[in-house]
């Protein structure tokens, strides 16, 4: 990002002499994206950060897949994995439903606070489907509610603590860094007019958060030879990884709310891109919010049928009514997978339907994949199917 952000006390130069109220020297660390070349934060610590007096192995929960053979469009119920979140955290019960080597997405009900969690090996996006919760991290605190997007870059230390209500969580873990699309920002990195948000609908650390403790367990997640080329350390620093009293700089967590996106609309229907918010290596999410629809004489508002040439495209139902897969069994809490080679579009009975329309009260999340995505053990364990017959009716 290239919305600078300074939080709690920094010396004033970079790289210099910055000594506790004791006189002793805060640590500095730099925490930097793409080997020095990319976005930065310097963040200043009581204690030593690389300091650890344990390293275990953390057994993940099953990341292994199952490649889409034969191809088939599948209808995955996510509602089912999961009865309550009693007993389950948003770090280690994620259970996988799709994944590739560039992204996995996950669903996870949870209730119960999280251990302290650092993703190694890419950026997460978090979608908050329902319920809310107290994101802690290294940078401050974030309130995540429903509806917000958490981007937490990789390697940022933090922990869920969900309300009393819980939260539905729909998590995106990339192999890469998940930012704006190029197309919204100027050469320097603002915003441009066009794009359907802005800085001002960025919601990051107020303050810092300084907790004291000693032996404390993060949960690690980094590349090695486990299922997906992950695998997982539980690794105990000896002082409090949230010992930072200060920082500055462009890498930093912030939440983003669904609501606060801008449709694009037209005459005639517009295709998927205008719908994007963020992108990332191999993969772009896109959402479908609430927006007056297309207004030519003769429009037709649900999409035309379409051939995924270059990627997949899987869509998460998470509020209103999808107009275009009307009669499919799709409802919230559902996933359509639409695999490359495979033309998709509305079942038939929703076309005529749409005419006239003049609003869709829609909302849902779409990740398109520029690789094949494959089944992990949560979409298998809730695949409908039969949704591929729905278009025809019928099965031979």
């Amino acid at each position: 990002m290239a919305f600078y952000r300074q939080v709690g006390e920094i010396p004033p130069k970079r790289h210099t002499q910055f000594r506790k109220p004791d006189g002793g020297l805060y640590y500095e660390e730099l925490m930097g994206e793409e080997g020095f070349s990319s976005d930065s934060s310097l963040l200043y610590h009581s204690g030593v950060p690389s300091a650890i007096v344990d390293s275990r192995i953390w057994e993940l929960p099953d990341l292994s897949t199952t490649p889409n053979h034969p191809l088939t469009p599948r209808h995955l119920k996510l509602h089912d994995l999961f009865e309550s979140g009693e007993g389950h955290n948003v770090v280690e019960h994620r259970r996988l439903v799709l994944g590739n080597g560039d992204v996995r997405i996950s669903y996870v009900v949870a209730a119960g606070i999280s251990p302290y969690y650092r993703n190694a090996i890419g950026d997460e996006c978090v979608y908050i489907e329902r319920g809310s919760a107290t994101v802690e991290t290294v940078f401050g605190v974030l309130e995540a509610v429903e509806g917000d997007y958490v981007i937490i870059p990789r390697a940022t230390t933090h922990r869920w603590l969900p309300s009393a209500e819980g939260v539905q969580a729909y998590c995106i873990e990339a192999n890469s860094h998940i930012a704006p699309p190029k197309r919204y920002l100027s050469r320097f990195g603002q915003f441009l007019e066009h794009a359907p948000y802005c800085e001002r609908d960025l919601k990051t650390p107020g303050d810092v958060f300084v907790v004291e403790g000693n032996d404390v367990e993060v949960l690690v997640k980094h590349r090695g030879n486990g299922a997906g080329g992950i695998v997982g350390s539980r690794m105990t620093y000896a002082t409090h990884p949230f010992d930072v009293v200060g920082w500055d700089g462009c890498l930093y967590p912030y939440t983003f709310n669904v609501s606060d996106f801008e449709p694009i609309t037209g005459r005639i229907h517009q295709p998927p891109p205008v719908h994007q918010v963020f992108e990332a290596n191999n993969f772009v999410v896109c959402n479908f919010v609430p927006r007056k629809v297309d207004y030519h004489p003769l429009s037709v508002p649900v999409p035309y049928y379409h051939s995924n040439v270059d990627s997949d495209e899987v869509m998460f139902y998470c509020g209103g009514d999808y107009e275009a897969r009307k009669g499919s069994g799709i409802g919230l809490g559902s996933i359509s997978l639409h695999p490359g080679g495979y033309a998709h579009g509305p079942q038939p009975s929703a076309i005529e339907a749409s005419l006239g329309a003049e609003s869709f009260e829609e909302l849902a999340v779409m990740v398109d994949t520029f690789r094949p995505l494959e089944l992990g053990e949560g979409g298998a364990a809730v695949d409908d199917g039969v949704y591929a017959w729905t278009w025809a009716g019928r099965r031979q």
